[in-house]
C-alpha cells in the first residue's frame, strides 16, 4: 500500500508540475528577446507570382509588406554563395548541371517559366530579372527585411561562408538558418551560436514526443524557430506519397491536444509561395528557449 501511495504521488505530482511549467514556462526557462516579429515570410521570395529566388521576386514581396524572405544557398565552384533552391539545375534554368561545377558567372539565367513546387498545374512567368543572384546581393538590397536561409547541402564551407556574410553585414538579428536535416543545423550552431536556428525534422519529432510525454517543459532546446508545412499544401505535391511518414507526424503534432498548445502561441508568421496564400506555419516553440 505505501508503495503505491508513493508511486501514485510521485506520477501525480510529476502531472501537475509539467502542466503548471506547460502553463508558465518562465518559471523555469528564460525567454529569449524576440528581434523581429515575422507574420508574412515570403517562400523563395514568392514563388507563386515571380521566378521563385530572384532579385524580382525579393523586390515584389518586400513592396507588397511581407515581413520575411525565405530562401536557399549553394556554393559555387569559385564559393560564391548563391540563392537557388536546386543544387542541379536543369529544372530551372533547363542546363543539366550542378551549381558546384561552375564558377558564378557561368551560371545559366532561369528559364522563362517555372512549375511551382507547391500547387500543381501551376506556372509563374518571370519577366527580365532570370539571373541567380547572390545571397550578399538580397543583403544589401535588403538591409532592414528579416531572412529565413535553407542551407541545402551539408557543406561545412557553404555553412561557414553563410556565417561570414551574416556577420560582415550584421545580420544576426535578423537572420534565422537552419534544414530538415539535423546534422545541418547542428553545423550551423556551432559555426555562429549567435544566429538563430530552425528546428530539423529529427528535432520536431523530438518536440513532439516530449510534449507527450510531459517532458517538454524540463529539456532546454537551442533552436528558436519552428516551420510545420500545412498538410492541404503537403498533398498538392505532384508526389505526396514519398511525405506519408512525415504527414503522419504532421497530423499527430497538430491534432489536439498539441494544437491546443499551438494555438496559445505568439504565432511568429506564415511562409507563402503567394504573397496572399499561405502554406507555412513559422512559430517559436512551445517553451521559452534557453542555450544549451
Amino acid at each position: 500500500m505505501c508503495a503505491m501511495i508513493y508511486v501514485v504521488s510521485t506520477v501525480l505530482g510529476y502531472v501537475l508540475t509539467s502542466a503548471l511549467l506547460l502553463k508558465c514556462p518562465a518559471l523555469l526557462h528564460r525567454r529569449k528577446r524576440e528581434t523581429f516579429l515575422g507574420k508574412h515570410i515570403s517562400h523563395r521570395g514568392g514563388a507563386g507570382e515571380n521566378l521563385e529566388n530572384t532579385m524580382a521576386a525579393f523586390r515584389h514581396a518586400v513592396e507588397l509588406g511581407t515581413d520575411m524572405l525565405e530562401l536557399d544557398c549553394h556554393l559555387t565552384k569559385d564559393a560564391q554563395v548563391v540563392v537557388s533552391h536546386d543544387s542541379n539545375l536543369k529544372r530551372s534554368t533547363g542546363v543539366d548541371v550542378y551549381v558546384s561545377d561552375l564558377v558564378y558567372e557561368e551560371l545559366p539565367p532561369y528559364l522563362c517559366k517555372l512549375d511551382v513546387t507547391f500547387k500543381r498545374e501551376c506556372v509563374c512567368e518571370g519577366g527580365e530579372d532570370k539571373r541567380i543572384p547572390l545571397l550578399k546581393d538580397v543583403f544589401e538590397a535588403f538591409p532592414e527585411t528579416p531572412v529565413n536561409i535553407d542551407i541545402k547541402v551539408n557543406d561545412d564551407t557553404l555553412i561557414r561562408k553563410v556565417s561570414e556574410l551574416v556577420t560582415e553585414y550584421k545580420r544576426e538579428h535578423l537572420t534565422v538558418w537552419g534544414n530538415a536535416r539535423n546534422q545541418i543545423v547542428q553545423k550551423c550552431y556551432r559555426e555562429n551560436p549567435s544566429i538563430p536556428v530552425l528546428f530539423s525534422l529529427q528535432r520536431v519529432l523530438l518536440l513532439l514526443g516530449l510534449f507527450y510525454t510531459g517532458l517538454l517543459p524540463f529539456v532546454p532546446l537551442r533552436e528558436q524557430f519552428l516551420e510545420v508545412p500545412m498538410p492541404s499544401i503537403m498533398m498538392k505535391l505532384r508526389d505526396p506519397c514519398m511525405y506519408k511518414p512525415y504527414l503522419w507526424a504532421l497530423f499527430t503534432y497538430c491534432s489536439c491536444p498539441a494544437l491546443g498548445v499551438l494555438s496559445r502561441l505568439t504565432l511568429q508568421g506564415l511562409l507563402c509561395s503567394h504573397v496572399l496564400f499561405f502554406f507555412f506555419f513559422f512559430c517559436p516553440p512551445p517553451y521559452s528557449l534557453v542555450h544549451c
